[in-house]
């Protein structure tokens, strides 16, 4: 499948969710709203921890003995006064795996802080004029295992941050909200020597002689400005299942404008009970930026192909804690 049929798919999903989020938001009754004033203040935090384990004792079929853990984090508050509206959050996640003669794994690592302040003219508009602040980095040193000589990725190697402002629709924005931004500034950083010198993350790499000697140091911080979409939807399909869907999709104006970087994670949540619930997961990842290595038949050199698109997915069972 082409990319573009791929960003066309993903367009015409969150759109037809975002729809579905409209249009039950009209059908709400506005006598059954809660009659006492409303906090200014909500505060909202998370924390779980999934857990799976594999095991074989004379299985003549055979396989391999594995454990893997998922730590989530996860903390909001958002502040409403009249027409102002503004959410922050934080999401910390991280997760490992160990298998049978093998040493341990890094199955997830990611730290993202969000930011989004809203005013609209009146409280007959579901749109507001926005500005936002997102963050996103990692926690430990990434590897191409079972390569653990060489690093791939570490913390703020990559960082990335958007900053912007535009326009943001949504009745109810911890349900529903699409976000449109013409001007995002977007930074990548590159906070290690050896990854900044060899260009990772689509930052300028260094400049070598003829004998490799580097004659200037590669880039650390690379700059875009560009064109931001969000959307988020969060919803409840039926009893005990829940529904959380994400997009981001950016383009930057000066380099490969109409090159879009996709985001897109969706997630199942399925209630046991008050501290128990299952979790199914998709995140897809396109960044023009990130290349993808491929080892060659020398051992511990690699060659460096084009951008491909990234997938993970997620299925796990553990214990949820509000607080």
């Amino acid at each position: 499948m082409k990319f573009s049929s791929l960003i066309f798919f993903i367009l015409i999903f969150n759109i037809s969710q975002a729809q579905i989020g409209i249009s039950f938001s009209k059908f709400q009754s506005d006598s059954i709203l809660n009659k006492e004033m409303p906090k200014k203040w909500e505060h909202l935090n998370k924390i779980g921890f999934d857990f799976s384990q594999v095991a074989f004792v004379n299985w003549n079929a055979g396989g391999s003995n594995s454990i893997s853990a998922l730590l989530r984090l996860f903390s909001s508050i958002t502040h409403k006064h009249n027409n102002l509206v503004w959410i922050s959050s934080a999401r910390t996640r991280y997760g490992v795996n160990k298998q049978e003669n093998q040493k341990l794994r890094k199955t997830e690592d990611e730290i993202e802080l969000i930011s989004t302040i809203g005013y609209r003219k009146d409280k007959f508009t579901n749109w507001y004029y926005s500005a936002r602040f997102n963050f996103k980095t990692q926690l430990t040193n990434g590897y191409n295992y079972p390569d653990r000589d060489n690093e791939i990725s570490r913390f703020m190697a990559p960082g990335y941050l958007f900053l912007g402002g535009g326009a943001e629709y949504g009745k109810n924005l911890d349900q529903l909200s699409i976000y449109m931004s013409p001007l995002t500034f977007k930074s990548t950083f590159v906070l290690d020597k050896d990854l900044s010198n060899t260009g990772s993350f689509g930052v300028i790499p260094a400049i070598l002689d003829q004998n490799g000697n580097i004659i200037k140091e590669g880039q650390r911080i690379r700059t875009e400005l560009g064109i931001l979409i969000t959307s988020s939807y969060a919803a409840q399909i039926i009893e005990n299942i829940n529904l959380m869907n994400n997009l981001s999709l950016y383009t930057d104006y000066l380099n490969s404008f109409g090159n879009i970087d996709v985001d897109w994670e969706v997630v199942f949540d399925f209630k046991v009970n008050d501290f128990v619930k299952a979790t199914l997961g998709t995140h897809l990842r396109y960044d023009n930026d990130v290349k993808i290595l491929k080892e060659t038949q020398i051992e511990g050199e690699f060659i460096e192909k084009g951008a491909q698109v990234q997938l993970k997915q997620l299925l796990g069972i553990g214990v949820v804690l509000n607080f």
